[in-house]
């Protein structure tokens, strides 16, 4: 690592630190993901100079704080823009797509007044600011400060708290019918 000689003045961890995080935080890269933070510059080895360079070069050992997401994992994350072609999910670093035809399972229709989507059958409502439960179908993260999440919320305990909930009671009513017509089913058998 370079530390040019504005930073000469101060503990070298410190000059590390402010180096490594406009390097470092905010960048993807497919071995680690987004990177987040720079936790802990663990240790700055002595500098070499080279000459016609005014800097000096070091091996940092740093530890970073990042968020690698997998196909499949289920996140939870804020609506933060609606367009008519689908939602943008804030996911902590990262912001994610879910597209019109995977809000929910029904007909979903974008109103520009009021600015949200609708279930026809449902009634299912999303709007910006909307607390929503996702799972990542689509990564494609880039490299440099670009990358790109696709999300789905179209089967059952995914969207809105208030569609998982209603998802538990059916699911609950669906077991309890089941558990009534077997004890019936068991008799008519012997």
């Amino acid at each position: 690592m370079e530390i040019p000689p504005f930073l000469f003045g101060q503990p070298k961890e410190d000059s590390a630190r402010i180096i490594l995080s406009d390097d470092y935080e905010g960048i993807i890269t497919r071995d680690y993901g987004f990177i987040i933070a720079i936790v802990e510059v663990i240790d700055v080895g002595h500098g070499i100079i080279i000459p016609g360079n005014a800097s000096t070069f070091h091996k940092v050992e740093f530890s970073i704080l990042t968020f690698r997401p997998k196909l499949g994992e289920v996140v939870e994350g804020e609506v933060v823009e609606l367009v008519d072609f689908g939602s943008f999910v804030r996911l902590g670093p990262l912001d994610g797509l879910v597209h019109v035809s995977q809000i929910c399972d029904d007909y979903i229709s974008f109103e520009q007044v009021g600015n949200r989507f609708i279930g026809k059958e449902t009634g299912k409502i999303l709007e910006v600011n909307n607390d929503v439960r996702a799972k990542i179908i689509a990564v494609s993260l880039g490299t440099g400060r670009s990358g790109k999440l696709g999300l789905t919320m179209r089967q059952k305990f995914l969207g809105r708290p208030e569609w998982i909930e209603k998802d538990v009671e059916e699911e609950y009513a669906e077991k309890e019918a089941k558990k009534k017509k077997q004890p019936e089913e068991e008799v008519s058998e012997e």
